[in-house]
């Protein structure tokens, strides 16, 4: 930690503008640890550093890209990354890695996993660890997507840990969200989500090679008859399944191909705007809401209440919502107390 907090004070904010601007990888990626510390005076570096970029970002197409374990989807990053790299484009992958709930650590394996993408001048990949944050979604992944822009990356690729309840915190950063499964699992349906499903504007089919690729056109069909029958995750789009074969490279120039036309038609219908200025929306609320929680647990009087009151809880005194607002009260008649102090002081 001192040694990042002291590569970090090297660095002004001007420094950090005219190196992101640059596309200096090395600047872009000091600037993402700097968004992502939780030392105050960090975060007001960062702060300053993203209102100083605002204007340059907005013009990348954002693509969340999430699937079953083992689909394959650093596997398909590598090749769509790579492929769009040969045609000219530049490309950032931001890979949310599994933190352990228990030691907080992360695997950040993404780099290794995507190798050939990693040594492309083109590209920039940066795993981040979640931090126990829901499903797997960092905290600072927003942040992180506007810094990219910044640094005049067309395509950002945000990759998620898996299927779950993060996606819909996935599905309010991005443009176009992929879903990526496996066929020949026997039972691809079962598990999978209806909510999941209505979030995708595409579903991919992977590893559609070898002995499997009629497997995997059987899946595609059959995949396309359920969404014939749900809500489209975008007005004015209809969601497909297609098959690809992320590690041969077929598929991929198809895929590509669908993501431009989706982006086209939702900046003619003007729903590609729309979009972003409700992300931006809920990204406030997001802020606002991270902000209350971990002011309401860092508070000293709900600290030192909280053991008591759990001991209550299990001796069956007290039941969960009276423990809730109990807390609640604490919090709240502490923080009252606070802006009447500071009120005093004043006017003294």
């Amino acid at each position: 930690m001192e040694t990042q907090v002291k590569l970090l004070k090297s660095f002004s904010v001007d420094d950090y503008e005219r190196g992101i601007l640059q596309g200096n990888r090395t600047i872009l990626a000091k600037a993402i640890t700097l968004i992502e510390s939780n030392l105050p005076a960090h975060r007001e570096t960062a702060q300053n550093l993203l209102t100083r970029l605002l204007p340059k970002t907005g013009r990348s197409i954002r693509i969340g890209i999430t699937g079953v374990p083992g689909a394959g989807k650093s596997t398909f990053i590598e090749s769509i990354g790579s492929m769009l790299c040969s045609l000219g484009y530049r490309v950032a992958v931001l890979a949310v890695d599994p933190s352990s709930t228990r030691t907080k650590g992360s695997i950040l394996g993404d780099k290794t996993r995507m190798d050939s993408l990693s040594r492309n001048p083109y590209a920039f990949i940066r795993p981040s660890p979640t931090g126990g944050t829901l499903g797997g979604i960092a905290c600072k992944t927003r942040e992180s997507i506007l810094l990219c822009e910044a640094a005049c990356y067309d395509v950002i690729l945000v990759e998620t840990v898996g299927v779950g309840q993060s996606e819909v915190t996935v599905r309010s950063m991005v443009d176009f969200f992929l879903l990526i499964l496996l066929t020949g699992a026997g039972d691809e349906l079962q598990g999978m989500k209806k909510g999941v499903m209505e979030l995708a504007d595409a579903i991919i089919i992977n590893k559609a090679d070898g002995d499997n690729k009629i497997k995997a056109a059987a899946t595609k069909a059959e995949y396309n008859r359920i969404l014939h029958f749900l809500k489209p995750s975008t007005p004015g789009w209809i969601s497909k399944a297609y098959t690809c074969s992320a590690l041969e490279g077929e598929g991929i120039e198809e895929i590509w191909s669908e993501i431009k036309e989706f982006r086209q038609n939702t900046i003619s219908s003007g729903f590609f705007h729309e979009r972003r200025k409700k992300q931006k929306l809920d990204w406030m609320y997001s802020m606002v809401h991270e902000h209350l929680k971990s002011s309401f647990y860092n508070n000293p009087a709900v600290q030192n209440s909280i053991p008591e009151i759990e001991q209550s809880i299990s001796k069956g005194l007290l039941t969960a919502t009276m423990a809730a607002e109990q807390l609640l009260d604490i919090f709240e008649n502490r923080t009252k107390g606070m802006a009447l102090d500071g009120y005093s002081t004043q006017t003294d």
